[in-house]
C-alpha cells in the first residue's frame, strides 16, 4: 500500500482553480437572450416562441444552437466587408459559445437568483405610446385558402396642419396571416383610389395600376422590419387633408381569421431641419428565364440635389439570390453601400447606416439583384416557368428602397428629378 505523503495530502484539499463553471439560463443564458432576441421572442411578436423564461426558452436549446452556429438567428444579412449598420444583429462569439454550451451541458436552470432584472417592454408598442393610432374600422375577415389578392384600406387622419412623423410602428391584428403591410401617404387632391369608401376593403382589378405607384411611403410591415424611428430634427411629413392607404397582403393560413391591423404614429414636438422620405430604386421590366440560377436585374436612380442617406431595404421574393446597393460619386469614384449575399425572403431588413451618409448632387445610386429560378432553390415555386414582375410571392420583384433626408423645406421634386435648363436671354429657344 503507498504511503500519502503530507504534500500529496495538502493538494486533495486545494480548490481547483480553472474548472469551468457550468453555464446556467439564468446566470448566463438570460442576458444573452435579453440583449439579442427578447424583442421578438416575445408574446405578440413576430418570433412563434417566446424566450422570456427558463420553462418556454428550455424546450427549444437544441435549435438555438443549430441556429446561432449557422448564424440564422438573429436575422442579418449583410457582408460585413461594406458598410456599418447601427441595427446590426449579430451575435458575438462569446454570447454564442455561452449558447452553445448551454445545450450542450444539459440546458440547466440554475439558481432564480442570478436572474437579471426583466427587461420592461411597452405593451403593444416598440415606439412608446403613440400620439395616434390608425385603426381599421373593423375587422377583415381572411379566408381560409385560396389566393388573396393585395387588399386596400383607405383611412383618413383629418388633419387640420401639418404634422411631422418621427416614429411609426405597425402592428398587425392577426400575424399569421398578414404577410406585409404598406402604409402609403395619399395626399390632398390626389385621384387615387378616390372613389373607394374610407375603411371598406378594396381589391382593384387586375391591370389598374393600383398599387401606390406615386404615392409616398410612411411605415411598412414584413417579418423581422423593425419600426420606424428617426434621429432628432428628421421626420416624415404628413399634410392637412391627407389620408393614409393601407396595402395588406393575406396569405391564407387553413382557417378563417379576423384582422384588425393598426399603425402608431408618434410626431416630432417641432417641425424638423430635415424631411425623412422612403424611395425605391425599381426595375419591374425583367424576365427570368425557366432554369436560369443567376439572372441579373438592374436599377438605377440620380440624385439631383445634395441629401443625406439614412437606411437600404433591399426587396425580392422566393427567387432573390442576392442584393447590392453602389454609390457613383460625381467624381467617378464607386462605393459599395450594402452587400446581401444570401438574401432570405422570409426576413425583410432594413439596413440602416450606423453614420448618415452626405450625398452630392450628381451621385448615382445603383443596385443589381441575381435570382435563382433553378430546381437547386429549394424556395422556387416552380423553376419551369418564364418569371415576371407581379405582386405574389412565387411571381418577382426588384426593389431598392432606401430612406432618405434633405432640407425640410425643399421640394423633393427637385431631389429626382432634372431641373429644366434655363432659357436664353431674349426668350430664343
Amino acid at each position: 500500500m503507498k504511503r500519502i505523503t503530507p504534500l500529496a495530502l495538502l493538494l486533495l484539499h486545494l480548490p481547483v482553480f480553472g474548472a469551468p463553471q457550468p453555464v446556467t439560463f439564468y446566470k448566463d443564458v438570460l442576458p444573452v437572450l435579453q440583449k439579442n432576441c427578447q424583442g421578438c421572442h416575445r408574446p405578440g411578436e413576430a418570433a412563434p416562441m417566446s424566450f422570456l423564461d427558463y420553462e418556454h426558452t428550455r424546450p427549444w436549446a437544441k435549435a438555438i444552437r443549430e441556429t446561432v452556429l449557422a448564424r440564422r438567428m438573429p436575422p442579418w444579412f449583410a457582408d460585413p466587408k461594406y458598410g456599418k449598420f447601427h441595427n446590426a444583429r449579430v451575435l458575438a462569439d462569446a454570447d454564442i459559445q455561452t449558447l452553445t454550451a448551454w445545450a450542450d451541458t444539459g440546458a440547466a436552470a440554475g439558481d432564480r437568483k442570478d436572474a437579471p432584472v426583466p427587461l420592461a417592454f411597452v405593451e403593444g408598442w416598440n415606439i412608446g405610446t403613440p400620439d395616434r393610432i390608425v385603426e381599421m374600422p373593423q375587422a377583415y375577415e381572411v379566408p381560409a385558402k385560396g389566393t388573396i389578392e393585395y387588399t386596400y384600406f383607405v383611412l383618413p387622419l383629418n388633419l387640420k396642419e401639418k404634422a411631422w412623423v418621427e416614429a411609426a410602428e405597425v402592428r398587425p391584428g392577426a400575424r399569421s396571416v398578414v404577410h406585409h403591410v404598406i402604409a402609403y401617404v395619399r395626399p390632398p387632391g390626389s385621384k387615387w383610389l378616390r372613389d373607394v369608401p374610407y375603411g371598406v376593403a378594396h381589391v382593384p382589378k387586375k391591370g389598374v395600376g393600383e398599387g401606390g405607384g406615386g404615392m409616398e411611403l410612411l411605415v411598412g410591415y414584413a417579418p423581422g422590419l423593425q419600426p420606424t424611428a428617426y434621429e432628432p430634427g428628421t421626420a416624415k411629413l404628413l399634410e392637412p387633408g391627407s389620408d393614409l392607404v393601407f396595402q395588406m397582403h393575406y396569405t391564407a393560413d387553413g382557417k378563417p381569421t379576423p384582422d384588425q391591423t393598426r399603425i402608431g404614429l408618434r410626431f416630432a414636438k417641432q417641425p424638423p431641419a430635415q424631411r425623412a422620405m422612403t424611395v425605391p430604386v425599381i426595375n419591374s421590366k425583367f424576365v427570368i428565364p425557366p432554369g436560369a440560377d443567376n439572372h441579373r436585374a438592374d436599377a438605377k436612380l440620380v440624385f439631383h440635389a445634395d441629401a443625406t442617406l439614412i437606411g437600404l431595404m433591399p426587396h425580392m421574393h422566393l427567387r432573390g439570390k442576392d442584393f447590392q446597393y453602389d454609390a457613383v460619386y460625381p467624381t467617378g469614384e464607386r462605393e459599395t453601400l450594402l452587400r446581401v449575399p444570401r438574401y432570405d425572403f422570409n426576413w425583410q431588413l432594413f439596413y440602416n447606416l450606423a453614420e448618415a451618409k452626405a450625398i452630392q448632387k450628381g451621385t448615382r445610386l445603383e443596385c443589381v439583384a441575381h435570382f435563382d429560378n433553378s430546381a437547386n432553390n429549394k424556395y422556387n415555386p416552380d423553376p419551369t416557368v418564364e418569371v415576371r414582375w407581379g405582386d405574389q410571392s412565387w411571381e418577382e420583384m426588384m426593389i431598392g428602397w432606401f430612406d432618405v433626408a434633405f432640407p425640410a423645406t425643399m421640394d423633393p421634386a427637385k431631389l429626382f428629378r432634372a431641373e429644366k435648363p434655363a432659357r436664353p436671354a431674349g426668350g430664343a429657344e
